[in-house]
């Protein structure tokens, strides 16, 4: 059996009795940061092995874990924060353990995205995840696509490029599109700004952006 268990994106308490539950009770954790995932192992008393699993060595891994499961090892994923598979390493785990008829089953739990929309005050009835943007190439044909959607976007973006994106959008979605920003979600330092793209490089010009950011932007009216 794999279990993708996911963890706090930022509070440690927002995480649930079944995950500590399983990670208690399973042969091994793979975590994309050992380190950020023994914080939160010490913190529920959790004494399980942990190993390294990244988007830097998951295909070259992939076929020794779905060998300990098939051999009948429980196994759990989990990354830095949030859903595994959700713009984290797995998808190609859970792609291999599918192949082979292994087990897979997904706990419930946090993701960024989820408080950020809702707190966007936007018409969450249907919505796009993007996850993160190019950093160069395809970058402004997505938000040539996003210019034309109805729908809201949901997207991921870090501090350093945060006000290259609302510079970007500027000229392609129009000084009247509205966006929600949020920050550091569960954090003591959560924030959420709104407005239309220049109120908001204004903002971001006048107050550093730090953290982990989830921008949703409004469909096209």
């Amino acid at each position: 059996m794999l279990y993708i268990v996911p963890t706090p994106i930022g509070n440690l308490e927002d995480i649930t009795l079944r995950a500590i539950r399983v990670l208690k009770e399973v042969d091994l954790i793979l975590a994309e940061d050992t380190r950020q995932t023994q914080k939160l192992l010490q913190h529920y008393a959790i004494p399980t092995r942990l190993s390294s699993y990244h988007k830097f060595n998951e295909r070259k891994s992939c076929e020794h874990i779905v060998e300990q499961l098939k051999a009948g090892k429980t196994i759990a994923l989990v990354s830095d924060c949030g859903t595994p598979c959700i713009s984290d390493p797995g998808y190609i785990l859970v792609e291999a353990c599918v192949a082979e008829g292994v087990k897979v089953e997904c706990l419930p739990g946090a993701t960024a995205f989820v408080p950020a929309l809702v707190k966007s005050g936007f018409d969450t009835s249907e919505f796009v995840f993007i996850g993160f943007l190019p950093h160069k190439k395809g970058r402004e044909t997505i938000l040539k696509n996003i210019a034309e959607e109805k729908r809201v976007v949901i997207l991921y973006e870090s501090p350093f490029r945060v006000l290259k994106f609302l510079e970007q959008a500027l000229p392609i979605l129009g000084e009247e599109r509205r966006i929600s920003i949020s920050r550091e979600l569960s954090k003591m330092f959560e924030e959420t700004v709104h407005g239309t793209i220049p109120e908001l490089i204004l903002h971001f010009t006048n107050k550093e952006p730090r953290g982990e950011f989830v921008i949703v932007v409004e469909g096209r009216k």
